[in-house]
């Protein structure tokens, strides 16, 4: 983004001119001020995905962990990129323990397997878990889920290495992991990483609001709500 050729979100804000029927003075005024702010959003998120992409090389992905992929077969990371040289993955917190998955992620996961034809398009996308494929693709089927690849982590080192063990809830944690191929190797190229203790007051630990979920309701009236989460079943 061209830092230089930007003219002020306020000025730019001065372009809704149209307005709603029937809408108030101060209404006007209190939209074009938001617009304002959406504008100056929209370019920090820019600048942050900027940021992101011109991080220096990761570092190697050093131990030869494995995976189970759909068919059976035992596969390295490496393999799971396919055709492309970029890798997404998402941890499912769904492992053997569970009788059913975390409501969270399930929601993540439904959030982006309407796009996932798209992503791989461009990159590789993989949804991980310690269940057997079998399982997983089980749930999906449940969820209308049809555009979702899964594969199974042998053994717990990846997402201990990854984002820790939590031992309350059967090793099963969250975790957004990006991947870059070097020649015949793997490097990290961004994990999300937000600390618990970097919540803000009021609000629950989170990182990217990739989910649509929360970005729908943040258009509305009532917002994300402070108690809310989704469930599995309603």
């Amino acid at each position: 983004m061209d830092e230089n050729a930007l003219k002020p979100a306020t000025e730019l804000a001065e372009l809704r001119t149209r307005g709603l029927p029937g809408e108030t003075p101060d209404y006007t005024k209190a939209r074009k001020a938001l617009l304002a702010q959406e504008i100056e959003l929209r370019r920090l998120a820019t600048r942050v995905a900027e940021q992101r992409q011109a991080l220096p090389e990761g570092p190697l992905v050093e131990k030869n962990y494995r995976f189970i992929d759909e068919t059976g077969t035992e596969r390295g990371l490496i393999d799971l990129f396919g055709d492309h040289d970029t890798l997404i993955t998402y941890f499912w917190m769904f492992g053997p323990e569970r009788e059913r998955p975390c409501p969270m992620c399930t929601n993540w996961i439904g959030g982006v397997n309407g796009n996932a034809n798209d992503i791989r398009q461009r990159a590789a996308y993989k949804v991980l878990s310690r269940s057997p494929v079998a399982r997983m693709q089980a749930f999906a089927a449940e969820r209308g889920w049809k555009d979702t690849e899964f594969v199974q982590t042998v053994g717990d080192d990846y997402i201990a290495d990854l984002a820790g063990l939590d031992g309350t809830s059967g090793y099963d944690v969250p975790a957004l992991a990006v991947y870059r191929r070097d020649g015949d190797e793997v490097r990290y190229f961004y994990v999300g990483e937000m600390p618990a203790g970097a919540a803000d007051p009021g609000q629950d630990p989170r990182t990217l609001d990739i989910a649509p979920l929360w970005n729908i309701l943040d258009l509305t009236p009532e917002g994300r709500g402070t108690d809310w989460y989704p469930k599995l079943s309603y």
